[in-house]
């Protein structure tokens, strides 16, 4: 059976409408998993950085601002070589990735310096400028809210 040139015109025009929603899907997708990267201040003082790498989110300490009592290095730290370590630059979250359904990041953890222990961390967006972070080890877990910093 031959089609003809209006079949074929046919053709091209679907594959090129389905192709279009394919690529619409992939850029909202991408940018509803984009939208915790940014600066944040924590309620322990420390600014940071939240970014993406390879599809996952991390998050590195960009100030200080008297964060515990002047604490500038991971005293802390259960691992003796690491307690002279600047915290200003350290990577304290790690591995976070979108998921689309229940529209949260989670299988991410957090390593808040001044406990000094990995905990595992899930994100929530609350509105433009706040996002909800859960913190939880074992049976116990702390929610809390970490404000955007208007750049």
């Amino acid at each position: 059976m031959k089609t003809t040139n209006g079949q074929a015109m046919l053709k091209i025009k679907s594959t090129l409408i389905i192709l279009f929603m394919f690529l619409i899907t992939s850029a909202s997708y991408a940018q509803e998993a984009d939208a915790i990267v940014g600066k944040y201040k924590l309620p322990n003082k420390l600014d940071i950085k939240i970014y993406k790498h390879k599809n996952k989110f991390y998050g590195k300490i960009i100030a200080l601002n008297g964060f515990n009592d002047g604490q500038t290095k991971d005293i802390n730290n259960p691992d003796e070589s690491k307690q002279n370590n600047p915290l200003l630059g350290k990577i304290i979250i790690r591995g976070l990735e979108y998921d689309k359904e229940a529209k949260q990041w989670i299988d991410g953890s957090i390593y808040p310096p001044e406990k000094a222990i990995k905990v595992n961390l899930k994100i929530k967006l609350k509105g433009k400028n706040t996002i909800e972070a859960e913190v939880s080890k074992f049976l116990f877990w702390k929610t809390m809210e970490w404000k955007k910093i208007k750049v």
